[in-house]
This record gives structure tokens, C-alpha cells and sequence, in this order.
């Protein structure tokens, strides 16, 4: 018995590049840090919310690479001589990974109170109907 994936069912034509989207996604880490929310805004928004106290602006960078947005954090290390008896805030790197839908487009980026927000819409295209004429043969 062969074992039917997205990409090779029969009535699923053209969906290849969704199943590698589900792989890419698994194999990204499932990492808790930085602890995010996705929420629904609207019918056709979204907006994610990471925690990242400590980060500045200058820190985080915001990407789309190959329909998936990729919010990166790294801090400089700003003063080497301090000297901590207990470091209990987290100051490490991180990379968080999201895969877009066709038609998702990245809105806005707002920095507030420690938290960052995206903003994300989905454009809905126009349905279209296509005649295809049958031609004798």
C-alpha cells in the first residue's frame, strides 16, 4: 500500500510547494523564546506579538525571505565590565520563523512597551472563471 502525501493525491494538483512548506516548518525549531501571540484582527488580518523586553528597535530586524517572515533579535553587549551577581533576564539571540500564505503581505512593525507587533494582511484576489474551449483533435 503506498502511503498517498499532499503533493501526490491524486485530486491535489499544483500543492508541492505547500508540502514543503509543512516540512520547512516542522524542521524550524519549536524553541519557546521569545514567547509570541497570533491574533486575528480582522476577517482578513493577523498580528503577532513577540515579548522582547530588553530588545531596542536597533536590535530586531524584520525580513521576508522566500514567503516566510523572519523576525530576528540579537543585543549588543553594550557594557563588558559590569558585573552581574544574578542575570535572570534573558539577553540572548533568537530567530522566529513564520511561514505566509500566498496573498499574506506584511503590513506595519510597531515596538510597544516591550512588545512588538506585525501586522499582517491578506489580499483576497478577484474569482475568476476560465472558459476553455474544446477543439477537435
Amino acid at each position: 500500500m503506498t502511503k498517498l502525501t499532499l503533493g501526490s493525491h491524486p485530486y491535489l494538483l499544483g500543492f508541492e510547494q505547500l508540502e514543503r512548506l509543512l516540512e520547512r516548518s516542522a524542521k524550524s525549531g519549536n524553541e519557546g523564546y521569545p514567547p509570541f501571540n497570533i491574533e486575528q484582527t480582522s476577517p482578513n488580518s493577523y498580528r503577532i506579538t513577540l515579548a522582547v523586553a530588553g530588545f531596542s528597535e536597533e536590535d530586531l530586524s524584520i525580513t521576508v525571505e522566500d514567503r516566510q517572515l523572519v523576525i530576528r533579535g540579537r543585543q549588543a553587549d553594550g557594557n563588558a565590565e559590569r558585573v552581574f551577581l544574578h542575570r535572570g533576564i534573558a539577553a540572548r539571540q533568537f530567530q522566529r520563523s513564520f511561514v505566509l500564505a500566498d496573498g499574506v503581505e506584511v503590513g506595519e512593525a510597531i515596538m510597544e512597551n516591550g512588545l512588538l507587533h506585525v501586522d499582517l494582511r491578506r489580499i483576497e484576489p478577484e474569482p475568476v472563471v476560465q472558459q476553455v474551449r474544446i477543439t477537435k483533435g
